[in-house]
This record gives structure tokens, sequence and C-alpha cells, in this order.
């Protein structure tokens, strides 16, 4: 009987951020401002995450999914994945691209274009510096997209084994192994804890570009 694996949170975070790394990519040229305000959510999403990763589902926690290099192993030797979620490798997956899109909202912060436009925070670097670090910032876009690309052949392969990982993160219901333990799904209170830190995080960016502006 399907079981609920993906709370709420988790796959309302995974759509948003998909929506809105691509609409970053969109507006990133022609429409600066908007790309600010898809960064400054998309920063807000991540404190969200970061929270959730530690004090969410068991199932969106890091130390439920992150295991050590006998668990990748295993697992690649046509071992089980243990726990509902993530298997080992989907796991690091899911960590590295947090990881990259963390630094890149970062440099987002301080980079400036050619025409002197730049996030809230690039009067605080000199104008060689920004260009530096706006250039890393497309470079570590593209890294990732490469990330991306890994993570829907993923999708793929698995589908092409029969196993369907795109359902499951629609309806949050999927298949628990036997023997396994059931997710344990968090408590209300610790969802609005992270909904006011990713909140307070696009605030603050918001009000930070908006005093930029202002000089």
């Amino acid at each position: 009987m399907p079981t609920l694996i993906w709370d709420l949170p988790t796959r309302l975070f995974h759509w948003l951020l998909a929506a809105l790394v691509a609409f970053s990519w969109w507006s990133h040229e022609a429409h600066l401002d908007w790309h600010k305000l898809s960064g400054f959510a998309i920063a807000g999403l991540l404190v969200f995450r970061l929270w959730w990763g530690v004090a969410g589902s068991s199932t969106a926690r890091f130390a439920g999914f992150l295991k050590g290099p006998a668990g990748v192993v295993a697992y690649l030797k046509g071992g089980a994945a243990g726990a509902p979620g993530h298997n080992p490798l989907g796991g690091w997956s899911v960590a590295a691209m947090l990881l990259v899109m963390v630094g890149q909202v970062a440099l987002g912060l301080f980079a400036i274009n050619d025409d002197f436009e730049g996030g809230p925070l690039t009067r605080y670097v000199d104008y060689d510096t920004g260009l530096a670090i706006g250039e890393w910032h497309g470079i570590l876009f593209n890294v990732l997209l490469g990330l991306i690309v890994l993570h829907l052949l993923a999708v793929g392969f698995y589908a092409a084994r029969r196993q369907n990982l795109i359902g499951p993160m629609i309806t949050g219901r999927g298949t628990v192994g036997e023997g396994a333990t059931p997710p344990v799904m968090a408590p209300l209170w610790r969802l609005l804890v992270g909904l006011t830190l990713g909140g307070a995080t696009f605030g603050i960016l918001y009000w930070l570009e908006s005093r930029a502006s202002a000089f």
C-alpha cells in the first residue's frame, strides 16, 4: 500500500526551486530586476531547505540520506537503498546541487556586469572584483546545469527500470520496502520556523537591494 514518503514542504520546495532556476536563467540578461527577485526567492528556499534538512521529516533530513562511502559502494553493488527516500547516490546528488546553488546565490549578491548592474552587496567590492565574481556566477551556473542534466538522466534511468521517481514527488506517496521504517513527518511548528527563516532571508535581501538602489 502506498505510504506518505515526501511531505508537502519538501515537494513544494522541489518544484518551486525548479521553476525559479528556469526563470532565473530566462531573466538573467534582459530582465535583471526579475532575476534578482528570483535569486532572493531561491535564497529563501535554500535557507528553508537547510533548516528542513536538520529539523524536517525523516526523508528530508540530511542525516537520513547522506551515506558514507561504504553505503554508496554497497548500493552500487546492488544493495538495498535502505530507508525510504533518496538512495545513497541520489542523496549526494541533492547535496551537490544544494551546495552549488548556495554558492551561486552568494556570488550573485556581489556580482557586477559590464553595465555596472549587480547584486545588492556590490558596493562592498570594487568593480574588477565584482566583474570576476560575475564571471564565476556564470561558470557555477553551468556546473549547476550539468548537475541538473545528470539528475534528469538518473530519473530517466530509474524510469526505464520501472522505478517511478516523479510520481512520489508529486503525490508524496510511494512504496516502502519490507522491513523499512515508515517515514516520520515533522510537526507544524518546525515548518513555521523554516518558513519564517526563509521569508526573513527574502525580506532582508530585498531590503538590501532597495538600499543599494538608493545610492
